[in-house]
């Protein structure tokens, strides 16, 4: 295995020495980029002490430099020969067993008091250690657009599946990123890497949905938490989104696209990529020919300048940048994200070799460095609910992970340059929604599970009235987003079998309004009646409660049959087999250790 500093050191050519491609931003894209905003890029000043300027970083309490209980006379405020020895005094002294005694229960008195000091100063490091890292910790808000994705219910073991929005920033507001790569007229941010990790809810599996970035999608309403400013609904690509709100309207944007509640999200930008690549010593990568991303005279633009030998390389420094950047040379938009699942794979690989648990002072440098590469979103964005997050996340076999791309279709608008999901995406999400293993190592959901119960319950509220008293509206939703074709006369097909079920007021909507996901809403105002009576409409179709939501626009209970349901009359059939992902999703395992990214032919070079 070869070091890819070997081949990669004079990768750099003057447009992507860094791993910046001028060429992956179209002007239609830079527009929707406000000027002047940025997020997660801010710099970061060391903790300050009481007695320091307050102008650079303080020593990590109780690390090198910070005093302690064996750091001399260095030490700030204690160290060896400070105090005096126990039984040291200035009288007489005298033997005899009673003295002895006397002397034994002092000496055991400084041991006790020697002991709680040992036990406060290491509980005061230990605090002052995770003041240090709560002060390097950027946050921002979970969500700043608008979204109605409501958050799962729990099962019938008290646990839900958690979603985490993993997000790579192109920002180069700061003196670092600029330094990374960037032009100097191109500012604000957009979302370079898009991907959703879902944590199933016994934290067997996970699953990573890459999202490419030029998506088409609509972007909602998003208001940005730092200005205030309010930004339109918008029919963009979906990189577009971060310029637009920040972290939190791109969750709503994927909330929205996919119907898949978002728990949490976290970003990381250019430095970042760079500073978590040194910091784990290179990330193994593999490609089937040596690769030079760079400038052709087919393709002028930029290239990453990622240039690396044929086979296995370590990467690490700005060449893990490059690498998770190049586009060209791996084919398209959709070889770039198989790229970085590779990357993530491997890293993880990484982690977990490293043994982190047995080296305290590795894993405080790794911890640090993380809190510091990364934005969260403000609800985990605290050392302990980050280090809980890991916990969890450490029980994860590699090959339980599934890594995967988003099935999608050329966009009609721009077929060159653009994509839309694919039929296939609805498959995808709904293994997310309804947590079903994407790897074939798990069972499939079963209807009648807690999290997609198809005859749902309650124990309190008022009872659902007749069938035959709920008027109910049926929307084909079956294109799943705009551009898609719908499925013809879906909604008449449903509103025959409520009717069939008693429903006979239930009729089919004129108008289609596309949704990736089935949904049942009722009135708000209705309270817990049309709620009980949404959820009978529910159950007559098995339909999970989890489906079943209230809705302050309903004028009256709507179900809208989404691209999840293109079929048939009972939902429940429509709830995907464990390793069901479509062929299209080109999937990559965690544990695979052989994959080789493919290169096309004019970024190869004879090394």
């Amino acid at each position: 295995m070869r070091d890819g500093a070997t081949g990669g050191q004079d990768a750099a050519s003057n447009h992507g020495e860094y791993g910046w491609d001028e060429g992956l931003y179209r002007d239609d894209a830079r527009a929707y980029a406000p000027q002047g905003t940025d997020y997660g890029s801010a710099q970061v000043p060391g903790p300050r002490s009481p007695h320091g300027s307050g102008d650079g970083p303080e020593p990590i309490p109780g690390g090198p430099g910070a005093g302690g209980a064996d750091s001399g006379p260095a030490g700030h405020g204690g160290g060896r020969g400070r105090g005096h020895a126990a039984g040291q005094g200035s009288g007489h002294r005298r033997g005899g067993p009673r003295r002895q005694r006397s002397r034994k229960r002092k000496v055991l008195r400084w041991v006790a008091i020697v002991a709680a000091v040992g036990v406060l100063g290491t509980a005061g490091a230990a605090y002052g250690y995770y003041e240090y890292l709560s002060g390097k910790i950027r946050k921002g808000e979970r969500v700043s657009g608008k979204t109605t994705v409501a958050k799962p219910k729990a099962n019938a073991n008290g646990s839900t599946a958690m979603n985490i929005l993993i997000l790579g920033s192109d920002s180069r507001l700061s003196a670092d990123d600029q330094k990374l790569g960037g032009a100097a007229d191109s500012e604000g941010a957009r979302a370079d890497v898009i991907m959703i990790a879902h944590l199933s809810a016994d934290r067997s599996n996970m699953s990573v949905v890459s999202i490419p970035r030029d998506t088409r999608v609509d972007i909602p309403e998003c208001e940005d938490p730092k200005t205030h400013h309010v930004y339109p609904k918008y029919n963009s690509i979906i990189n577009a989104s971060l310029g637009r709100g920040g972290p939190g309207c791109t969750l709503a944007t994927v909330q929205n696209l996919t119907n898949v509640y978002i728990d949490h999200w976290l970003m990381i930008d250019f430095s970042g990529v760079v500073k978590m690549a040194d910091v784990l010593g290179g990330v193994e990568v593999c490609v089937q020919h040596s690769v030079w991303d760079r400038p052709t005279k087919y393709i002028a633009h930029g290239g990453s300048g990622l240039k690396l030998p044929k086979g296995k390389s370590i990467i690490k420094d700005k060449q893990a940048l490059q690498w998770l950047r190049t586009r060209d040379a791996f084919g398209d938009d959709s070889g770039r994200a198989k790229a970085q699942h590779m990357y993530m794979s491997s890293l993880i690989r990484t982690l977990r070799g490293q043994n982190l648990f047995t080296s305290p002072a590795r894993l405080n440098k790794i911890a640090t460095t993380a809190m510091g590469a990364f934005a969260f979103s403000s609800e985990i964005g605290t050392p302990k609910k980050l280090y809980d997050l890991g916990m969890e996340l450490k029980s994860i076999s590699p090959s339980r992970m599934t890594m995967l791309t988003m099935p999608h279709d050329a966009d009609p608008k721009d077929p060159k340059a653009h994509y839309i999901p694919s039929a296939d995406a609805s498959t995808v999400w709904s293994l997310l929604r309804n947590d079903v293993p994407m790897d074939a190592g798990g069972k499939a959901k079963v209807p009648g599970a807690a999290s997609a119960s198809p005859t749902p319950s309650t124990t309190t509220g008022p009872p659902a009235a007749a069938p035959a008293t709920i008027p109910v509206t049926v929307v084909n939703g079956t294109a799943g987003t705009a551009g898609n074709q719908a499925v013809g006369h879906r909604a008449t097909a449903i509103a025959t079998a409520l009717k069939t079920a008693g429903f006979t007021k239930a009729e089919p909507s004129q108008t289609a309004v596309p949704s990736p996901g089935t949904s049942v809403v009722y009135p708000a105002a209705s309270g817990d009646q049309g709620k009980a009576d949404a959820a009978s409409v529910a159950k007559a179709l098995k339909i999970p409660l989890s489906n079943v939501k209230p809705s302050t626009t309903a004028q009256a209970i709507t179900l809208t049959v989404g691209a999840d349901w293109k079929q048939g009359t009972d939902y429940s059939s429509t709830l995907p087999k464990a390793g069901g992902v479509p062929k299209t999703a080109d999937v990559v395992n965690g544990a695979d250790t052989t994959g080789c990214m493919p290169i096309q032919p004019i970024y190869r070079w004879a090394g």
